[in-house]
């Protein structure tokens, strides 16, 4: 998978390699439905600071068929093990998106917003837009976790004890790493309360909230996760804006209204850059389900 704001892979065998699937960034195809499963695990007590979730794609997908898998990421790194490869990503500012075809499965670690960091040793900005392959990232720690990982991958559908097995693979790797220090709990704050608020439109809210300048706020943020305060915001829109599309009844210059844009038009072009689609033929593909 190369580089870029729009990327797709054409594996063979195929792998789920990018979605975290968990809440709105998945952008699910109505049509994919019953082909591509994907399970969630909650992490650990003792890793819920540093985890968000593991997930657990399979697909059959019909014979010379394509089935795409488009994301619009959360703010954090992810790990993800197949069986061609196994991959460490830093966070993604545009659109994700991973063909799927043929029969396969594949595991994967949502990372909390703080962990990036704490795994690298350092800041997540230069991964931004970015992967390589888990061995190569982290050594011999790294190719074990993926040698344990891989060994319960399987065709589709893959049981409970290889899930289990799978995602106790992960929290070991993940143990052996620093706990979270206090930026790294400032960080999951400042995402929490950009992600959980509506309200919150503009930068200077997430500094107000939190007693700190705006440069403070930006450099915290570009190394922690690679990104800037704005585009947490902006990526909070267009996850709510996505859901209110998939549900209907809403109008786009209401939609604008609530999302705290301007107006209709500054919706539609930040929808259509990132997604590839504009508002209307979004919410049009999911109501003609």
């Amino acid at each position: 998978m190369t580089d870029g704001l729009m990327k797709s892979d054409r594996l063979a065998p195929p792998a789920n390699d990018e979605p975290e699937a968990f809440g709105r960034a998945h952008l699910a195809d109505p049509d994919h439905r019953g082909a591509v499963e994907v399970i969630r695990r909650d992490p650990p007590e003792d890793l819920a600071d540093r985890v968000r979730g593991f997930w657990f794609p399979s697909w059959r997908v019909p014979a010379g068929a394509e089935y795409p898998q488009r994301v619009l990421r959360y703010p954090v790194c992810l790990l993800v093990v197949t069986p061609s490869y196994a991959r460490f990503h830093g966070p993604a500012t545009g659109l994700s998106t991973t063909v799927l075809t043929g029969t396969g499965s594949a595991a994967g670690v949502l990372l909390a917003p703080a962990t990036g960091a704490l795994l690298l040793g350092g800041s997540v900005a230069p991964w931004t837009d970015r992967h390589t392959e888990i061995a190569e990232v982290f050594g011999a720690r790294g190719a074990r976790v993926v040698d344990r990982v891989r060994a319960t991958l399987g065709s589709p559908p893959v049981p409970e004890t290889a899930r289990a097995a799978a995602a106790d693979a992960f929290a070991d790797f993940l143990r052996s790493h620093p706990p979270l220090d206090a930026d790294g709990e400032l960080i999951n704050a400042i995402v929490e309360f950009v992600e959980g608020r509506a309200e919150v439109t503009r930068v200077s809210q997430i500094c107000a909230h939190f007693s700190m300048t705006e440069r403070t706020l930006q450099r915290l943020v570009r190394r922690r996760l690679g990104l800037s305060p704005k585009w947490l915001i902006q990526r909070r829109r267009l996850h709510d804006a996505a859901e209110r599309l998939r549900g209907g009844h809403t109008t786009l210059a209401d939609l604008a209204a609530d999302l705290g844009y301007a107006d209709q038009a500054h919706l539609v072009r930040d929808f259509r850059t990132v997604t590839g689609a504009t508002p209307a033929a979004f919410g049009a593909r999911y109501r003609q389900d």
